[in-house]
């Protein structure tokens, strides 16, 4: 055989080996739906967000969305500031916070909007140990207060010691997450804990924990943030998003037991306590829309984010409120 014809056929035989079956990736694997690299929707759930654990569990986005090549994966929060850590990180494009939390981020520089509303929680107050003295915000005054910094019970917190005429100097703040929180309040290693639902409400149920401080105008809804690049990139991502979100919306309302059997489940309190959270302390009849009720909400926290030094610069906050909030996607979800 020749050399050209040697040539010739270890090309051919190079071509066959390295060709795709029809219907096959190059890894050998089916391809993809849709042809193309796959995209992908990665979201978080929260046990402070129902609604995200109702569009999780009925899989409403992965069945709209697989026609169109598109993966929807989940990232739990455990609180506002992870869910501001990993929309920070690129690690979720969009995730769900309490409007403080979103409102301090975008200050600080994180480049995030508020595209829905997803409920007027009250899921903050001041909670004390069942046999604690403490019957007031002015007694926590040189206190040990459990908080999760960057959360609306931080906030919360913040708001509650300067109405009561207190700075944050004037407690020993001690940051921990949620859970842990709860924990140290019930061994008795802080005095008092700024809480956050469901655990609040389970503290309450299960070891009698005292809210002695309640202020639903000091807690700033629940936002549903995504990150810039995401919207500006895949706007009709974060639509088929925020109408999942009004989906959900409407399914708790109509199916309040079963809502509360969903929380109870994924986030292992008790049936008591998840019917607590959504009966009493989670309001989803309002406006999903980004707009002025929010605003002013935030608007009433900037001065105390500045004054506690949570925000870099009183501008910062200020061109932070002029551009947080996005509200098209949610106006178009609410349309007929």
């Amino acid at each position: 055989m020749s050399r050209l014809r040697i040539t010739l056929a270890l090309a051919l035989t190079a071509t066959l080996a390295t060709a795709c079956v029809g219907g096959e990736d190059s890894t050998g694997q089916p391809a993809a739906e849709g042809g193309g690299p796959q995209t992908e929707l990665r979201l978080d759930y929260a046990y402070y967000n129902p609604s995200s654990l109702v569009i999780r569990e009925q899989k409403w986005l992965e069945t709209e969305l697989a026609a169109k090549n598109v993966k929807v994966t989940w990232t739990l929060s455990a609180g506002s500031n992870k869910a501001n850590e990993n929309l920070r990180g690129n690690v979720i494009d969009l995730g769900s916070t309490a409007g403080a939390a979103a409102f301090q981020a975008r200050s600080n520089g994180t480049p995030i909007k508020a595209v829905g509303i997803f409920s007027q929680p009250e899921w903050a107050a001041i909670v004390v140990a069942k046999d604690s003295a403490i019957a007031d915000v002015a007694g926590l005054k040189g206190k040990k207060v459990a908080a999760t910094k960057g959360t609306d019970p931080y906030f919360f917190l913040l708001q509650s010691l300067h109405e009561a005429g207190l700075a944050a100097t004037d407690v020993e703040v001690v940051n921990l997450q949620h859970a842990d929180g709860k924990t140290a309040l019930e061994r008795g290693d802080v005095d008092a804990w700024a809480g956050l639902d469901p655990l609040m409400a389970q503290s309450q149920v299960d070891a009698g924990s005292k809210l002695i401080y309640r202020n639903p105008g000091f807690n700033s809804y629940g936002f549903l943030n995504a990150r810039e690049a995401f919207i500006t990139e895949h706007p009709d991502l974060v639509q088929a998003t925020v109408n999942a979100y009004a989906k959900a919306r409407d399914w708790i309302q109509k199916n309040p037991d079963a809502a509360v059997a969903l929380l109870a489940k994924e986030s292992k309190v008790s049936p008591e306590v998840a019917k607590l959270v959504i009966t009493e302390r989670t309001n989803l009849t309002g406006s999903a829309v980004p707009g002025a009720d929010q605003r002013a909400v935030l608007e009433r926290i900037l001065p105390t984010l500045v004054e506690e030094k949570q925000v870099k610069t009183e501008q910062d906050a200020k061109t932070a409120l002029d551009s947080l909030l996005e509200p098209k996607f949610a106006e178009a979800a609410a349309k007929p």
